[in-house]
């Protein structure tokens, strides 16, 4: 509803007021027989008014900016500057959408995924995940989307490019520099960034993790590969073997070695 509507509570807890507009209100409340009694009741005035009153201070009185409704002329002015850098930012991060996974494309896939693919699918890892002690999980569902976001200035970059993996990460960390820039060097971009930085680094408990999906997305794509084209897609099994750091991702790709014995 936006500010300064009228409007019928229907109740009130301590954290929240629930409220329909009175036309709304008037064909929900009439299906249940007392619409009328309560329409001309000093309650449903006195509910209009506090609806009015509360919707009309969170916004003015509150000092915070309602995206979805109307504000000042200066909250308008930072809405259009962010909104230019953000579809600016998003315009590059297309290029996710459309860059193929390098190393499928060198093994001749056919309609391999995109970067983006692999980063969507380490996303939903991070969303079904346990809770474990002293891991945030929000913060590993971030870390997928934007381990590779780099990518989207200096491609998937692998060791067949004979590019040495100083070099690699000094291309991409200036490309990361590039996109926080463009998306205005606020607090999102340096979330942005400290979060690449830290599964660069693999620092934290949650880079760890999140290193791990980033090899059990490969091999499950790997399997599904094989099992789709007929593909022989060993060397990505081999290259991952032994390299998983927590139990969470040694438990997963044990599961996948599993399911790729029984298919063969």
């Amino acid at each position: 509803m936006r500010s300064g509507s009228l409007g019928v509570l229907l109740f009130k807890s301590s954290s929240s007021l629930v409220f329909f507009s009175p036309s709304l209100a008037s064909t929900h409340l009439s299906r249940l027989g007392f619409c009328k009694s309560i329409a001309t009741s000093k309650a449903y005035r006195m509910a209009a008014t506090e609806a009015s009153s509360s919707s009309s201070n969170s916004v003015s009185g509150g000092h915070c900016i309602n995206p979805l409704g109307s504000s000042s002329a200066s909250n308008g002015t930072a809405f259009s500057s962010s909104a230019y850098s953000a579809i600016d930012f998003l315009s590059l991060c297309h290029r996710l959408k459309t860059t193929k996974r390098a190393g499928w494309v060198l093994r001749d896939v056919k309609d391999p995924e995109s970067i983006s693919d692999h980063m969507y699918r380490m996303g939903l890892m991070g969303l079904i995940m346990a809770d474990f002690p002293g891991v945030n999980r929000d913060k590993c569902i971030k870390m997928a989307i934007v381990h590779d976001i780099a990518e989207a200035i200096v491609g998937d970059i692998t060791p067949s490019d004979g590019i040495p993996k100083e070099e690699k990460s000094r291309r991409e960390r200036e490309a990361l520099d590039h996109m926080c820039k463009l998306l205005g060097g606020d607090a999102r971009a340096k979330e942005i960034g400290e979060l690449w930085m830290e599964y660069e680094e693999n620092s934290t408990p949650e880079a760890k993790i999140v290193k791990d999906f980033d090899k059990v997305e490969m091999i499950l794509q790997a399997l599904e590969y094989e099992n789709g084209q007929g593909k022989d897609l060993d060397e990505f099994f081999e290259s991952t073997a032994g390299k998983f750091q927590t139990d969470l991702g040694k438990a997963w790709a044990a599961e996948i070695a599993s399911r790729r014995k029984k298919d063969n």
